[in-house]
């Protein structure tokens, strides 16, 4: 790792003057803990005698929630439903001190709310409600017309796709427009693979949405990324599709691959050292790697401090956020 211990200090100090806006799909994260003891008598499964239930804030609001661990101001811009997970989600989301003033609620639609029951530290059963918030017409206009200001405001500028429908192409346009005309980062953690994205700064796929987008199958891990044939074109079809300044593709215990259209790529291994749960971690990634250049890091700096923040949340049950202090910490091991 280039990524020094000195560097990371020098970041991590300017972060509490970055401001970021998170724009995409929004969600309340369930979970219910408890112990199994027993099998059900009326079916082969087991029954979870509930002794702890938790909400956070998803999709969205968690990349915000990182954002806010690391000591940075974050907005977000995103629907939830008019109800009771809505009010909460907003709830959780201010107490976190972050703006939610472009949290809108649509008369149509529900909260998407992903329900995640665990039992001794394995997850059990993740029930969804994930229809989504249904705004009308003129809903959606009062959004775009607020993405302007809300993008003057930010240092950098995330898209955070779940595929709940938040991002839809004229959203996507009108925030890389506002983008530019602000001069700041920007960022898409994707899940749409036919989104244009004209100007995006980098885009941070998984292994699995990297080849599916591509339309290509995917052979499987090789045992180095760098000498990964199969996983290198992938990479140059998303470069050619998107045309992101960089691509940054995650691959769980292999890291990750850094590519950029006409520069090296660079493989950056995992930091890791014992995985419970990998909720949230590709928000975590991508709030850190945006973060990180709004901050002034070059990409693979900023591609390095996520992947020692992914290193850190995944060894955490439930979708976590990384703080400013593990985060150092763990650079200096």
């Amino acid at each position: 790792m280039s990524l020094t211990r000195r560097r990371a200090e020098a970041l991590l100090a300017r972060f509490p003057e970055c401001r970021v806006l998170v724009v995409g799909d929004l969600m309340l994260d369930r979970y219910v803990y408890g112990t199994v003891a027993r099998i059900s008598p009326e079916a082969p499964v087991p029954v979870v005698s509930v002794h702890t239930e938790k909400l956070m804030p998803g999709g969205a609001g968690n990349v915000a929630a990182n954002v806010r661990a690391l000591g940075a101001s974050a907005a977000v811009h995103g629907w939830v439903g008019n109800d009771a997970e809505g009010r909460a989600l907003r709830a959780l989301l201010r107490r976190a001190g972050i703006d939610v003033a472009g949290v809108h609620a649509a008369g149509g639609g529900r909260t998407v709310v992903k329900t995640r029951v665990i039992a001794e530290r394995q997850q059990v059963v993740r029930v969804d409600w994930d229809t989504g918030p249904a705004p009308a017409p003129e809903e959606a206009a009062a959004f775009l017309a607020a993405l302007d200001g809300a993008a003057a405001e930010a240092d950098g500028l995330i898209l955070e796709d779940y595929g709940k429908g938040a991002l839809t192409q004229r959203v996507v346009d009108g925030a890389l427009r506002a983008a530019r005309r602000a001069g700041i980062p920007t960022g898409l953690d994707p899940k749409n693979p036919n989104l244009r994205l004209d100007g995006i700064g980098m885009v941070t796929p998984n292994r699995a949405e990297a080849f599916a987008t591509a339309g290509m199958p995917d052979p499987g891990p090789g045992p180095a990324p760098l000498r990964d044939r199969a996983l290198r074109r992938a990479g140059a079809v998303l470069l050619d599709r998107w045309r992101p300044a960089h691509l940054l593709v995650t691959l769980g215990p292999q890291g990750m691959l850094l590519m950029a259209p006409d520069d090296a790529s660079v493989h950056i291994p995992t930091r890791a050292r014992e995985v419970f749960d990998v909720s949230g971690a590709g928000d975590t990634v991508i709030a850190v790697c945006l973060l990180a250049r709004a901050a002034g890091a070059p990409a693979r700096e900023a591609a390095e401090l996520a992947n020692v923040a992914a290193g850190v949340v995944v060894g955490k049950i439930g979708t976590a956020a990384c703080t400013a202090e593990e985060l150092l910490a763990a650079v200096s091991s």
